[in-house]
């Protein structure tokens, strides 16, 4: 199987907008089959710096590949989950004893 991913697989990029499949050089399958070497699945968190940048690369030269519904088996070398974190804009900021400001989300209150 990993033969068959290193000679044609594509990593999926789960968006907001929906999964879109990269297509990649042999070097970055490489590279991906190294990344996702224990995991099918990985948020974009755990990436080191390095790996997100490459990421983003690749998603800014645009090479989405589409994949039609008779090949089914399309060897995918990993998933990754690229969903944007919630912003929260309504913060509490409070006062700790050292004068230290602490910021909770909307909604949520420390224990007095």
């Amino acid at each position: 199987m990993w033969m068959e991913k290193l000679l044609a697989g594509v990593v999926r990029v789960v968006t907001p907008i929906g999964p879109r499949h990269i297509e990649l050089s042999f070097f970055e399958r490489v590279y991906f089959l190294w990344i996702f070497r224990h995991f099918d699945t990985l948020p974009q968190k755990v990436l080191s710096d390095r790996q997100q940048r490459v990421m983003d690369n690749l998603l800014l030269q645009k090479r989405f590949v589409s994949l039609p519904s008779t090949r089914s088996e399309v060897p995918v070398i990993g998933t990754l989950e690229r969903i944007p974190i919630a912003h929260v804009e309504d913060a509490i900021e409070i006062r700790t004893s050292e004068g230290n400001p602490v910021s909770f989300p909307a909604g949520v209150r420390p224990r007095p």
